[in-house]
């Protein structure tokens, strides 16, 4: 077992998504290692004001995000961070840790994994005070998936998230 704090395994309350790139991991680093750079792919960040230079382990920002008319602050720490490999913010008040992972591929581009990794015991509050919300009759579901596929048992591939959708274009430029 890993001793590091951040080396969040992927359980029941991780979610990640995956993408290829059609560049090379040092390219990709440079987007996604760099907190200033995240409004250029994120779907809420609006601006990010870093405490130091370049971004390394350790350093803190002050984040301004959006959402529809919505504006709100918050606070990160660079907690994680290993050169063309690991990224990982710990994002301030709640504590959820945004992973970014870069595999090489055999053509030369890169293989980017996002991910998040909230803490056990927001994931236990979420879930007790879901368990308190009305649901569907019972026996009846309250949404339906089906893919129409001939075996829908087989789950889907996430799809990549609009952030690794950006960090594509941005790379791949």
């Amino acid at each position: 077992m890993s001793s590091d704090p951040t080396a969040a395994p992927q359980g029941p309350t991780s979610r990640g998504k995956s993408i290829e790139i059609d560049a090379p991991p040092a390219r990709v680093w440079q987007i996604v290692s760099e907190v200033r750079n995240a409004p250029q792919w994120s779907s809420q960040a609006r601006k990010v004001y870093a405490t130091s230079g370049p971004t390394r382990l350790g350093t803190n920002s002050l984040n301004v995000n959006r959402q529809g008319p919505v504006f709100w602050p918050t606070t990160s720490r660079v907690v994680g961070f290993e050169p063309e490999r690991r990224f990982v913010n710990r994002t301030g008040g709640h504590g959820t840790l945004w992973i970014f992972e870069l595999e090489p591929t055999a053509s030369g581009g890169t293989r980017l994994t996002e991910r998040s990794e909230p803490p056990a015991a927001l994931v236990a509050a979420v879930r007790t005070l879901s368990g308190l919300l009305p649901t569907g009759r019972k026996g009846t579901p309250t949404s339906s998936s089906s893919s129409g596929s001939p075996d829908s048992s087989t789950p889907a591939a996430p799809r990549p998230s609009s952030s690794l959708l950006h960090i594509k274009a941005l790379a791949e430029q």
